[in-house]
């Protein structure tokens, strides 16, 4: 990946990251898709789900759908989640934000999930991807330093 990650986009998707119920990993999913793209970002947010599950400790890709957030009085518009097929739970949570014309997405993730393979698995997809963890490190050196 080239040039360095928006700081700020890091530092809040770092900050969603802090202590909660579930420790979480996340990364940023930099994309050139346009709010016209609408369809593409349906496609993108798909193949993300499997990358996510299929990294995800007992799932593998097709093991989770999505629910999206405008389904739902208690999610955002633009918000997703995974969710396992047998028992609804919690697999990852997206943001798709439009920033500067073009979207990214923020994926929340359990910590316990393989981080530095969701992170080669979106990369294999195409997109220029930054992981985020929660213990702060980094597997990249172009990330901004808090």
């Amino acid at each position: 990946m080239t040039g360095t990650v928006d700081a700020d986009l890091y530092q809040r998707t770092q900050a969603m990251l802090e202590p909660g119920e579930v420790e979480l990993n996340g990364a940023i999913v930099h994309t050139e898709l346009e709010g016209r793209d609408d369809l593409e970002m349906h496609e993108l947010t798909v193949e993300l789900n499997d990358v996510v599950a299929g990294h995800t400790p007992g799932l593998e890709a097709g093991d989770s759908y999505i629910h999206a957030g405008n389904d739902d009085p208690e999610f955002a518009s633009n918000q997703f989640q995974g969710r396992r097929l047998d028992d609804d739970s919690f697999v990852w949570e997206c943001q798709q934000l439009l920033r500067e014309g073009s979207f990214d997405l923020v994926f929340y993730y359990p910590a316990e999930a393989d981080h530095v393979g969701i992170v080669e698995g979106v990369e294999a997809l195409g997109p220029r991807v930054t992981g985020v963890r929660t213990d702060g490190e980094s597997e990249r050196d172009d990330v901004p330093s808090s």
